[in-house]
């Protein structure tokens, strides 16, 4: 089971990837690599191009001619595969030199973060299995094995053992519903299973590997989480069994999440060729998660913390941010916006004239912060990481071109309470805490005028993450929240301030999808709209 990190476009490193895999691999007779393995997943609009799909065919080709290396090893690839005027996600079967056996995937997903139907035909329903001595191999797809009929096939012509190559992003809980869907539509026939997963980020999507073989009797063999793994799993013509002294590591919830967030952020930052991040540490839990979640991806020297202070910020959060840097050997430097601040307050002094000062004033703190980063990361090539949680952009305590600015917004799907919870666990996992009490124990504030507070503006964050979970991810209307025990009229205010929004969260940047309902993909509300949700 090779469970390879690839990125789409990128031909010729994803089949390196393959390649090695195979060297790690002389001894077995299959090896089975994750859904479109030369092309990465997703490869959306390169899909579109004849260029493209040609030369994912000329790749294919090349891997066919080497095989020959390897005259004992069966290699399963997957690859966009035009044929007759249509284009299907499928997997050949390599073996010395030849191509024997094809699967075009029958069931196609266009839901949430998917959208294979706009590229890929579907194919009709048919059966592709291959022979290794004794024991007869069936193979499907992905989305194949969440319905009862691709499995039945693959059975009905013989398969004794179930091989599955797959592209299935990271959720929380995602795991217990792909075993379930392998348990309900495959061992229930009593087809065994191998089950192979990419790893590694692609934009917002993040895949957790976790690569899994398992048979009618209950015996499960998996890979690691999070980490390129090839792993090896033995058929004695009974039953499926682990190679001697592999085993997988188990990680609770919590644990998995905040490495789908390190290795989204590795990932974008490695494959997009950024030398390192910049972001903006005010003192607050947000920033402080993201700092230490950049130096767990990429380390310290490639992370640079800028405190931007004005004049309400407090001397606690200066504190505060240089603790943190200093225990996570991060270099802080330090650039007040005050000079400015004032200066577009001379700008704007006649347009202004006689009129209170309100969020406008607010937004300008927050807009130069915003430029402050842009610049630095022009000059040195460092991405701009984006502080803001789920809660914040869902409501619109955001600013437009100011904290939204930057290029990868790590807690993007990430609720305030989340954040909390993260901070929390990272602070158990070490002898000396992480984060400073202080951090966790105040009040959330932008700073951005004497005194302010965030629950000035919007609910507590329990009861706000608890009414956007039941919105977003529930897909629950304004009745049916309130029937959940909440007051209407803080329900009315939220689901307003979320639709409000809606302009904002267009601009700002990916961050990595982890729950059912992210923002982007999953979230497509028209900026337009009058509909009262």
């Amino acid at each position: 089971m090779a469970q390879l990190d690839l990125t789409a476009g990128d031909l010729a490193g994803n089949r390196k990837k393959i390649i090695e895999a195979i060297e790690k691999s002389r001894e077995a007779d299959i090896l089975v690599t994750p859904e479109l393995s030369l092309s990465g997943y997703p490869p959306e609009d390169l899909l579109f191009l004849p260029n493209f799909i040609n030369d994912c065919k000329n790749s294919l080709d090349e891997l066919v001619s080497m095989s020959t290396k390897w005259p004992r090893l069966h290699i399963l690839v997957g690859l966009p595969l035009a044929e007759e005027g249509s284009l299907y996600n499928a997997v050949c079967v390599i073996k010395n030199g030849e191509v024997i056996a094809r699967y075009r995937k029958q069931k196609l997903p266009n839901y949430g973060v998917f959208d294979e139907a706009r590229y890929f035909d579907a194919a009709s329903n048919e059966a592709s299995v291959f022979w290794v001595g004794e024991t007869c191999f069936g193979i499907n797809i992905c989305e194949d094995v969440w319905f009862s009929e691709p499995p039945m096939l693959a059975k009905k012509a013989g398969a004794q053992i179930l091989l599955i190559p797959n592209a299935s992003p990271y959720e929380v809980d995602k795991n217990a519903k792909r075993l379930q869907a392998i348990r309900d539509n495959v061992l229930s026939i009593g087809l065994e299973a191998v089950y192979v997963n990419v790893v590694g980020g692609q934009d917002e999507i993040v895949f957790d590997g976790l690569s899994f073989a398992c048979s009618d009797q209950g015996r499960l063999i998996a890979a690691k989480a999070f980490e390129e793994d090839v792993t090896f799993v033995h058929f004695n013509g009974k039953q499926l069994s682990p190679d001697q002294g592999s085993s997988a590591e188990t990680f609770g919830d919590i644990q998995n999440l905040y490495r789908a967030l390190v290795i989204s952020l590795r990932d974008y930052v490695h494959k997009n060729g950024f030398d390192g991040v910049v972001l903006g540490l005010s003192g607050g839990v947000d920033s402080a998660l993201c700092l230490k979640t950049s130096v767990d991806a990429l380390g310290a020297d490639k992370v640079l913390a800028v405190m931007m202070p004005s004049v309400f910020t407090s001397s606690l959060s200066r504190e505060d941010a240089q603790k943190l840097s200093d225990r996570l050997g991060v270099r802080l430097i330090t650039i007040s916006i005050q000079e400015a601040y004032s200066a577009f307050e001379n700008m704007l002094s006649d347009e202004f004239d006689g009129l209170p000062k309100d969020v406008t004033e607010e937004n300008l703190q927050a807009r130069i912060r915003g430029m402050i980063l842009m610049a630095l990361s022009n000059k040195f090539g460092r991405l701009v990481v984006t502080t803001g949680n789920k809660s914040e952009m869902a409501v619109g305590y955001s600013t437009l071109y100011g904290d939204l600015a930057g290029g990868f917004a790590i807690l993007k799907d990430i609720y305030k309470t989340t954040v909390y919870k993260l901070c929390n666990w990272l602070n158990s996992q070490s002898r000396e805490p992480v984060f400073p009490e202080t951090v966790l124990a105040r009040a959330p504030s932008a700073e951005l005028r004497e005194n302010q507070k965030d629950e000035d503006s919007l609910p507590p964050y329990d009861v706000l993450d608890r009414i956007l979970k039941l919105h977003i991810e529930g897909r629950k209307d304004e009745k049916e929240i309130v029937s959940e025990g909440f007051e209407s009229d803080v329900v009315k205010k939220v689901l307003a301030l979320v639709h409000k929004a809606e302009y904002k969260r267009r601009q700002a940047p990916i961050g990595p999808k982890v729950t059912s309902v992210a923002f982007g993909r999953d979230w497509r509300f028209p900026v337009t709209n009058r509909y009262n949700c």
